[in-house]
């Protein structure tokens, strides 16, 4: 098989669709040093930022989403998906891909669709456990759908489903070694981190400032990552009242760790914090947002509550139950090694690596 590929992949509009698109390109990089990769994403999102950072070129195209909510934004749907064909084409045109890679967000739906139709190889990373209504259809056309959870098959032709999990950041994998800890902590004390993505969770924020006092009055070690957008007003309102050991934090950019020296999280159920939470082996309760496609967080959060992995706390309860049910959860060890025993049942830490492997079995069928 030649060495000097083409790939087109296509992911974004968040980190959990983006992260594992530059992670395969990593993979297909190491695996075929020669290849030719361009991304395909969405004009005006962060993708056509996150990418180039990441070392490769990317084509935007002025896809949209439908909103099912709100119909009247859909004015501009139909013109923008037309134009999105138009150049979907056009780049697979231009570029001939030998095979290319959709990992979710606006841009794939087109890029995909197109390369069916025009012959060429293609790919679905599906990352949560309840596929969206545009993967279930170009399931159908695909070659291979790699799918992180089990039973897929409702949603897939059986035939087609590799379980390969979903790629996570390789520093997560790495050994830990002794660091300086950037945060004060109580060693004497469990620590408790919170994460609700790098804009924050209204809910679990809420919740949380709810019981901060009780958090402090227990001596709980606590790291909040309350989201850029929540920040500002939270340091203004604890200023002078935090204990020491009480930190509220914008973005948490050492994730590794965060994790390593936290003993429950609290977190929102999206399928990249999930893999990556399963490969730690971490005890979690779950706020799954339910501001998602197709509640697809509740879906992804059910899959390990379901089998005893993690606890789950709806976001509607979230404000007067997370906190004391979290406080409980760290005087009860014997559960907390439960969580973590069992989540670590659902990791896949080679994640990328059987993707790849699954693409050099398609491309090898050229």
């Amino acid at each position: 098989m030649k060495q000097d590929i083409k790939v087109l992949i296509s992911g974004g509009g968040t980190g959990g669709h983006i992260f594992p698109a530059v992670s395969i390109a990593n993979e297909i990089k190491t695996t075929y040093p020669q290849a030719d990769i361009l991304f395909v994403g969405a004009l005006g999102k962060m993708e056509m930022e996150k990418v180039p950072q990441a070392g490769y070129p990317i084509k935007g195209i002025p896809v949209v989403g439908f909103h099912r909510k709100q119909l009247w934004r859909n004015v501009m749907f139909l013109p923008k998906l037309i134009i999105s064909l138009m150049k979907a084409w056009r780049i697979i045109k231009e570029h001939q891909p030998d095979l290319v890679v959709g990992t979710g967000g606006f841009a794939s739906g087109p890029i995909l669709y197109l390369a069916s139709l025009m012959g060429k190889k293609s790919i679905i990373q599906e990352q949560n456990s309840y596929a969206g209504v545009t993967n279930k259809i170009l399931g159908k056309r695909a070659d291979a759908i790699c799918v992180a959870y089990p039973n897929m098959d409702r949603f897939f032709p059986k035939e087609k489903i590799h379980f390969t999990g979903n790629p996570i950041r390789q520093v997560l994998l790495e050994k830990s070694e002794d660091v300086d800890i950037p945060w004060e902590l109580d060693a004497n004390k469990p620590t408790l981190l919170i994460i609700g993505g790098s804009l924050g969770a209204r809910q679990i924020n809420l919740a949380v400032d709810k019981y901060a006092e009780q958090l402090m009055a227990k001596g709980v070690n606590v790291l909040w990552q309350c989201g850029k957008f929540y920040y500002d007003a939270l340091i203004e309102k604890y200023e002078g009242k935090m204990a020491s050991n009480f930190h509220i934090l914008p973005f948490i950019a050492d994730m590794k760790t965060a994790y390593d020296v936290s003993d429950l999280l609290i977190s929102r159920a999206g399928a990249g914090t999930i893999s990556e939470l399963c490969v730690m082996g971490k005890a979690t309760i779950l706020v799954p947002s339910p501001n998602v496609a197709e509640d697809h967080q509740t879906h992804n959060a059910r899959a390990l509550t379901d089998h005893g992995a993690a606890v789950l706390v709806e976001d509607k309860e979230a404000i007067e139950v997370l906190v004391p049910k979290a406080i409980a959860l760290l005087e009860d060890h014997q559960t907390i090694e439960i969580l973590e025993k069992k989540i670590k049942d659902f990791a896949k830490p080679n994640a990328v690596a059987d993707i790849v492997a699954v693409a050099s079995d398609i491309l090898k069928e050229k």
